[in-house]
């Protein structure tokens, strides 16, 4: 994997186009899930959080006009340097979803592109189920509360349960994969308010 951008580089390109803090802390905690992952599966931790960094890098952008969320990104990553593969990857989370005419149709195909698509998803649902905790912890939240938020379609219903399962495409099971991502995102619980 050639990404064209080393972290530094994705760091100021993220802090140049998102300026919505919410929205930058979902690149940071796609970014966290992702360097597990990419230990878990034996991959490069560096460019693995990159690609979970920049993922939304166009959020800004395009979140008055979804469809074409993933295609500004295009142009972005590679005015910045981003490789094909760096670009592919990002634009494959958003594959399949109704809204954009030109990649509703298209498959995510790879490791990578499973694990961004589930990652990124599941910091929603990890999110919203630390925010009714009590004390509003990451550190209060245990794996059976969350195993059973994410069985409860009613429960942070827009966070795409079936993206979350694509974990099961990358190679890692639903619940190592749940177990993970609320892990990765407790050691930067201070760095997210949680």
């Amino acid at each position: 994997m050639e990404l064209g951008i080393n972290y530094d580089q994705a760091v100021k390109l993220l802090d140049e186009y998102i300026k919505d803090p919410i929205v930058k802390l979902h690149c940071v905690e796609s970014e966290y899930i992702m360097r597990d992952l990419a230990k878990y599966f034996g991959e490069n931790e560096e460019e693995w959080g990159i690609i979970g960094l920049l993922h939304d890098i166009d959020w800004d952008l395009t979140k008055s006009d979804p469809s074409q969320h993933c295609l500004k990104a295009q142009d972005i990553l590679k005015q910045a340097g981003a490789s094909d593969y760096l670009i592919e990857t990002i634009v494959s989370h958003c594959y399949g979803f109704q809204f954009n005419e030109k990649l509703k149709d298209l498959k995510r195909e790879t490791r990578v592109q499973y694990s961004l698509a589930a990652s990124e998803t599941l910091t929603g649902i990890i999110i919203a189920s630390a925010l009714i905790m009590p004390d509003k912890k990451l550190s209060s939240l245990s794996l059976e509360s969350l195993k059973k938020k994410f069985k409860n379609l009613k429960f942070a219903g827009n966070c795409n349960r079936d993206m979350v399962m694509e974990c099961e495409k990358a190679g890692i099971t639903i619940d190592e994969f749940l177990d993970l991502g609320l892990r990765a995102l407790q050691k930067i619980s201070d760095k997210l308010g949680l």
